[in-house]
């Protein structure tokens, strides 16, 4: 099931996106979903991002050839943790704005992002389904001179618009081994799977609610494969997930 998050003239709804419609669905997607009988063309509503989470958790440095073509020796033994906030988060279609008065080096990395479905703590790995509301496709925007310079990520990963999230959460997705794309201008920058995560998502589920209280709607974005690079003013994006969908945004100037 797909679930989207979808505005109309009449304001934002939720939906579940069939084929080429979405019928709307009452209140939230978190438990029990009730449709309101409401059934629209999918080319006549503008999807947002699928969900504005109280917090984005991300995994850094969690494929090897990642590691590698980031100049470090060997992989962490742990999972790398890092927080972007949500008022980085944009939905298909909307622009990531380059800070240029900032940063002169922003790349993109596409990533899997898994979205929680109910509150939870100290899950354990097996149990990781259970909290769990589907996936998506996200960017994880990077300014990296910044992340060079800060000597720590949060400047370089959380400007405006640097976590976009989309089109919809893929409830049924096996995340065990799915092809995951990027693609800048229509050339592919990075093509990998998530069989070659470092740490699977059962495990990430389970060392982030150790940390913390997951709530329903945040996203655990979980890292990025080789291939990153970066962007430039006018670019087109896309992050491509096999099962999931293709999340595509333009890059413009930040005023």
């Amino acid at each position: 099931m797909r679930i989207a998050r979808f505005a109309t003239d009449d304001g934002m709804s939720f939906g579940v996106v069939e084929e080429n419609t979405v019928a709307a669905i009452a209140a939230h997607p978190f438990g029990d979903l009730t449709f309101t009988g409401v059934r629209l063309p999918l080319a006549d509503v503008r999807l947002l991002a699928p969900i504005l989470p109280s917090k984005v958790i991300a995994i850094g440095k969690n494929y090897a050839d990642h590691v590698r073509e980031m100049g470090h020796a060997a992989p962490p033994a742990e999972p790398v943790l890092f927080a972007k906030p949500s008022t980085a988060v944009i939905g298909p279609g909307e622009a990531v704005a380059y800070p240029q008065k900032l940063s002169e080096r922003v790349d993109y990395e596409g990533e899997l992002a898994v979205v929680i479905g109910r509150m939870c703590r100290e899950v354990p790995a097996s149990r990781a389904a259970e909290v769990i509301l589907g996936y998506t496709c996200a960017n994880d925007v990077t300014a990296r001179d910044l992340q060079a310079k800060d000597a720590q990520w949060t400047r370089a990963k959380g400007f405006d618009t640097f976590c976009p999230l989309g089109p919809w959460i893929e409830t049924e997705a096996d995340p065990a081994d799915l092809a995951i794309t990027t693609s800048v201008n229509g050339e592919v920058k990075q093509d990998a799977r998530t069989s070659l995560l470092l740490h699977d998502v059962p495990a990430l589920v389970e060392y982030v609610s150790q940390v913390m209280t997951l709530l329903p709607g945040d996203v655990i974005l979980t890292g990025t494969p080789a291939g990153v690079g970066p962007l430039e003013i006018g670019d087109e994006v896309t992050v491509t997930i096999e099962n999931v969908g293709s999340l595509t945004n333009r890059v413009i100037a930040r005023d």
